[in-house]
């Protein structure tokens, strides 16, 4: 039987190594493509888009693919959504496995944001010193903030259009609590913004931001398909694969 994961985060690489020596099972992980030097997982990988909804439908016929798993990160929701159509389309089980997104503790000083728009909008009175970890592919929403200067946090260089006064650090998580303190410090930060993505790897900076009474511009997840079963962590995708192939009568693994 044969599983794909559409994958790219380190739920997505939990995952695969949880499934890979399960007798009977075939696993190709699907990465988009976006970074350049990527954690690859064990297992088959491909890069690249399949064509929308509909090329992943044929992908998932020709392949003949028994399980689908949506473990993309919480803001690649256009892919959701095709995962969603496909799956349908190819009459494929479909399972999201979607981290939680963080919650407010008491201490912290969050404020919420629809788009990385409105973040744009809403940061000037926030602050004039900001650390910038919503990725290299939104930097074109804070192009026009040339008041404010940024902290750009990424796996890869960002393009143009970006801020004008703009210091770049190419780093990638897991981060540690004592770094993200030395990182507000050094760089005398005043206001964090952050997409919702949930996790251990990137939360430090919330905790830091907390102890310096830093506020903090959260962007809430886009929406996701309705519909579709989830669960919040490998260790529970795993056990739901290895479930259905127990009903197929296939040996459990993972």
């Amino acid at each position: 039987m044969r599983v794909l994961i559409l994958g790219g985060t380190t739920e997505a690489r939990r995952l695969a190594e949880l499934l890979h020596d399960t007798p009977g099972l075939t696993l190709t992980s699907s990465l988009a493509g976006r970074v350049a030097s990527p954690r690859l997982p064990p297992g088959e990988v491909r890069i690249g888009g399949f064509g929308g909804a509909e090329g992943l439908a044929a992908w998932l016929r020709e392949h003949r693919v028994d399980v689908l798993i949506d473990a993309t990160h919480p803001f690649a929701g256009t892919i959701s959504f095709h995962a969603a159509r496909a799956a349908a389309t190819a009459h494929v089980p479909l399972l999201a496995l979607r981290r939680p997104g963080w919650v407010p503790v008491e201490g912290d000083a969050w404020h919420d944001a629809g788009s990385l728009e409105e973040a744009a909008r809403l940061l000037p009175a926030l602050g004039r010193r900001v650390f910038l970890t919503t990725g290299r592919m939104g930097l074109a929403a804070f192009a026009g903030l040339d008041d404010l200067w940024f902290l750009v946090r990424s796996v890869d260089a960002p393009e143009v259009p970006h801020p004008s006064r703009m210091e770049v650090l190419l780093d990638r998580g897991p981060f540690t609590l004592d770094g993200e303190r030395e990182l507000l410090r050094r760089h005398r930060i005043d206001v964090v913004v952050t997409k919702d993505s949930g996790g251990a790897a990137t939360a430090p900076k919330l905790t830091a931001a907390r102890e310096a009474g830093l506020p903090v511009l959260v962007i809430r997840r886009p929406p996701v398909p309705e519909g579709v079963p989830v669960v919040p962590g490998p260790e529970e995708a795993a056990r739901w694969v290895g479930e259905w192939f127990q009903g197929r009568g296939l040996p459990a693994g993972g």
